[in-house]
């Protein structure tokens, strides 16, 4: 059964860092772009990374220069390097699987920036 299982989310002050990692089971991981999202209390999940099966990159250009998007495919885990968070990077991330038509979504790790 197709698991994607997020970990790494917390509590961190402004301008700190955090390393989300989304494991991933259950489907061909290599064939498969994976992203993350986020969804802020009161908003619509919007997409933060995406990286495809070739490790080509795409960042929100709220995030750029500021988080990183990695794939280990030989543990099926995509990572995100989150740097010089802001209090508006708060929300649920959540971790996308995509291929051709097929699409998962794990459950989500919250993310608190705050001092």
């Amino acid at each position: 059964q197709v698991q994607l299982v997020e970990s790494g989310g917390g509590l961190v002050q402004p301008g700190g860092s955090l390393r989300l990692s989304c494991a991933a089971s259950g489907f061909r991981f290599s064939l498969y772009a994976m992203g993350w999202y986020r969804q802020a209390p009161g908003k619509q999940r919007e997409l933060v990374a995406t990286i495809t099966s070739g490790s080509s990159t795409n960042y929100a250009d709220s995030v750029k220069g500021r988080f990183t998007i990695s794939r280990d495919n030989a543990v099926n885990t995509v990572f995100l390097q989150m740097n010089s968070l802001k209090p508006e990077d708060m929300g649920v991330y959540f971790c996308n699987a995509k291929f051709t038509s097929r699409g998962y979504w794990g459950q989500g790790t919250q993310v608190t920036v705050s001092s």
